[in-house]
This record gives structure tokens, C-alpha cells and sequence, in this order.
């Protein structure tokens, strides 16, 4: 398994704080890839997929605005 690592801006986040693996953000396509799941990226700036090991992460900089 190899590790990717996608880099996102705070507006790919969902209203969550967070992206959904498999992404077209990773150039998965839906269909052949994994069981979807939530990745929680606004409080520790990056999060690992249990399934692939692509991890997901805010570019250097972002600032995650929440209500919260």
C-alpha cells in the first residue's frame, strides 16, 4: 500500500471539518476503491484513510473557520 498525500484548502472541507476517502481530490475513482468513511481534518490539520493510507491534510497556512 502505498501512501499518497493530498493536500487541501480549507474550503474542501465539508461543513464537518472534514473529507470523505475515497475522493476525486486523490484521483480514486468511487467505484474500485474502499467502503466510504469520514476523515476529520479541522482540529489536527490531517488524517489518515484506514483503508488506502492516503493521507489527507491542510495545505501550510489554511485556517479552518467553525462555529464551534
Amino acid at each position: 500500500m502505498s501512501e499518497a498525500i493530498v493536500e487541501l484548502s480549507a474550503k474542501d472541507l465539508d461543513g464537518n471539518g472534514g473529507v470523505h476517502c475515497p475522493s476525486p481530490q486523490a484521483h480514486m475513482k468511487l467505484w474500485n476503491s474502499h467502503p466510504r468513511v469520514f476523515l476529520e481534518i479541522a482540529h489536527q490539520g490531517q488524517a489518515q484513510c484506514p483503508y488506502c493510507g492516503t493521507v489527507y491534510r491542510l495545505k501550510a497556512g489554511e485556517v479552518v473557520k467553525g462555529g464551534h
